[in-house]
């Protein structure tokens, strides 16, 4: 599953450890494998043929956001019922014309090789991770130095765009200038002050912004536990306004109950319910997966299968069962099947019959896999 961070930052292993670094990272690549995420004729055809609607799309210049009322139509309708915020090919191309930087937000929902790809990144990272795209006029800058509250990966899929990577706040390095072309991505540690100056030609490019979990996350789910042992939702005492000291006593007697119930708090409980949040909140990936319901009949132990991509898949052993970790949703299969599953979820394409289960068994756990989104059949 790090086959999405290999293609923005090279050794994956290597960025891992160097993620949250403060200095900007540069992976140069294919050209095609990046333009094929995201297209200037892909663009296009989301502006022109598609009923795009805000605030799936926005619109910038000089630094300012503009006005939606500038490129969104009003009267259409679908079965009789108002479409508001539906975008208007015509005044978006002429405002682009004029200048205007086009924002593309979060395509990760509805554009499907950036829904593969932060899928992925998203399984590698333990992260949720986002992407929009910047379609910028020859010679124009969308916004003026700025930071983000998150880490972003960067790449160009049309045209070149000249980026100003300043120092962190507190830092003595030196502004950087980096010339983004397809085929070079860019990471950018969050808090990073940035801006960018599209070249000669029409530029497209594509953020991956990355919603880091901290570890506050864990410690408030620990404390919030540890909590529910101390009588920490009962009145303070009248008349503490007066002798403050009042306080002292009580609150000794909290905190002591409260590091007493840390102490015994179950971490492996805490680390298991913050990866069950996690991928219970990722999107549900199951593209395909109407075709592959309605032709489970068909499927016999020679049908070629493999794992969804970006389809969460986390084994958790319970003494005779065997808990499924699907994102939305949970399985729980018998224990002595653990290494046909564990088969399912690292194989590349297998078949029912590679599973080292007899046939029928192994077509009822493939099946019932199908179901629940986390195979598909490979045409």
């Amino acid at each position: 599953m790090t086959d999405a961070l290999e293609l923005l930052s090279g050794d994956a292993q290597s960025f891992v450890e160097k993620i949250w670094a403060s200095h900007v990272h540069l992976h140069q690549t294919d050209p095609t494998d990046l333009v094929g995420l995201l297209s200037f004729d892909d663009v296009d055809e989301l502006l022109t043929s598609s009923a795009i609607r805000t605030p799936a799309v926005r619109l910038a210049q000089d630094g300012s956001v503009l006005a939606q009322s500038r490129y969104t139509r009003s009267g259409a309708t679908l079965a009789g019922q108002p479409l508001t915020g539906l975008v208007d090919a015509r005044k978006v191309i002429d405002l682009f014309e004029g200048g205007a930087t086009v924002v593309l937000q979060g395509l990760h929902r509805y554009w499907p090789p950036l829904t593969r790809l932060v899928a992925e990144l998203e399984l590698a990272l333990g992260h949720p991770c986002q992407a929009n795209a910047y379609l910028t006029p020859p010679g124009s800058q969308g916004f003026a130095v700025h930071s983000d509250s998150h880490d972003v990966f960067v790449f160009q899929t049309h045209g070149a765009k000249l980026w100003e990577v300043h120092p962190a706040p507190g830092e003595s390095a030196e502004v950087r200038e980096v010339l983004l072309e397809p085929g070079l991505s860019m990471y950018l540690p969050t808090g990073t002050p940035h801006a960018a100056r599209a070249q000669d030609a029409v530029s497209l490019h594509v953020t991956i912004g990355i919603n880091q979990v901290t570890w506050r996350t864990l410690l408030d789910r620990a404390v919030a536990r540890a909590m529910d042992q101390v009588e920490a939702d009962a009145h303070l005492p009248a008349g503490y306004l007066e002798d403050p000291d009042a306080l002292v006593a009580g609150l000794d007697d909290r905190l002591t109950a409260l590091r007493e119930a840390l102490a015994e708090t179950d971490l492996s409980r805490v680390a298991d319910e913050q990866t069950r949040s996690f991928l219970e909140k990722r999107n549900g990936h199951l593209r395909g997966s109407l075709v592959d319901r309605m032709a489970l009949d068909s499927v016999t132990g020679n049908t070629r299968l493999r794992r969804r991509p970006g389809k969460p898949c986390v084994l958790r052993p319970d003494g005779d069962r065997l808990h499924v970790l699907l994102g939305d949703r949970r399985m729980t299969v018998p224990a002595r099947i653990t290494d046909a599953v564990e088969r399912v979820r690292t194989l590349g394409v297998f078949t029912p019959d590679d599973l080292g289960l007899d046939t029928e068994s192994g077509l009822v756990l493939c099946r019932r896999l199908i179901r629940e989104g986390l195979l598909e059949v490979v045409r």
